[in-house]
């Protein structure tokens, strides 16, 4: 049920855990890692959104495993992380706010009666609690970064249902850009030499400036090395294939990066 139907004065309570989790911000590493969708929590003020329980422990509402992958990559390079631990159900912070799966009304084929019929009021109040603090961390550490120097090769970390409505996804892992692909490139090279069963170019999906927020605002605009690196959830639903898949992708990241030219990187 919803906790409440009129429009709240904010959307987290003093109470509440912060929109926002950071590790390691200080850190001079290359690599700058963020997940958009790492937690499915839901603010009190919204209850479940009408939102059968076992529906939020679907993908549907956050990144199924992709946490703990990544804050274990990131470790590995003792790098900064930045995550949203709110579920993608209240506002999706890898989505432009004016579209239509900003804040869904469906996802899939579930509907989610507490993002019917919002005013404008009721979505800016998600945009200000959770969506905006969520990108300022993210540019505030760019610039912080940019004005000590620093290089930055943003990657953000996500995972993919193994079957989205009724059709099967037999690549293992994806990567995900859009017009600037001078990390990707290299990165899909390395990681096909190295026998990965299956990874997707540009799956499951191309990013562009509709769909997708966190790349082509924070990388593309900035001029930054980047890529999106998606893991079928399936393989990191459990500490072992977590560990396996992050250890993996520190090997193929730390390739990657020294191959790359100073210039490329801006070092």
């Amino acid at each position: 049920m919803l906790a409440e139907d009129r429009d709240p004065v904010g959307l987290l309570g003093a109470d509440e855990p912060a929109p926002v989790v950071t590790e390691r911000l200080a850190s001079d590493s290359p690599f700058v890692f963020v997940s958009d969708h790492a937690g499915r929590r839901m603010p009190k003020a919204l209850g479940d959104l009408g939102v059968p329980p076992c529906e939020l422990e679907r993908h549907i509402a956050y990144d199924i495993g992709i946490w703990p992958v990544a804050q274990q990559v990131a470790a590995a390079f003792d790098a900064p992380l930045v995550a949203q631990t709110y579920s993608r159900l209240v506002i999706d912070c890898n989505r432009p706010t004016h579209v239509a799966q900003s804040i869904p009304e469906f996802s899939e084929l579930t509907e989610i009666p507490g993002n019917v019929a919002l005013s404008q009021a009721q979505r800016q109040v998600r945009i200000d609690g959770l969506f905006r603090p969520y990108h300022d961390e993210i540019e505030a550490l760019l610039d912080a970064r940019a004005a000590r120097g620093l290089a930055t090769i943003l990657i953000a970390m996500h995972s993919f249902t193994p079957v989205y409505m009724g059709t099967s996804r037999p690549w293992v892992i994806g990567l995900l850009y859009n017009r600037d692909g001078r990390l990707a490139g290299p990165l899909l090279d390395l990681m096909n030499q190295d026998c990965a069963p299956y990874v997707g170019d540009q799956l499951p999906y191309a990013v562009d400036d509709l769909s997708d927020y966190t790349l082509p605002v924070h990388g593309e605009r900035r001029g930054l090395l980047h890529v999106g690196i998606e893991i079928r959830q399936d393989l990191i639903g459990e500490p072992r294939g977590q560990a396996h898949w992050a250890s993996w992708l520190e090997t193929m990241l730390r390739r990657a990066g020294a191959g790359l030219s100073d210039e490329e990187v801006g070092r």
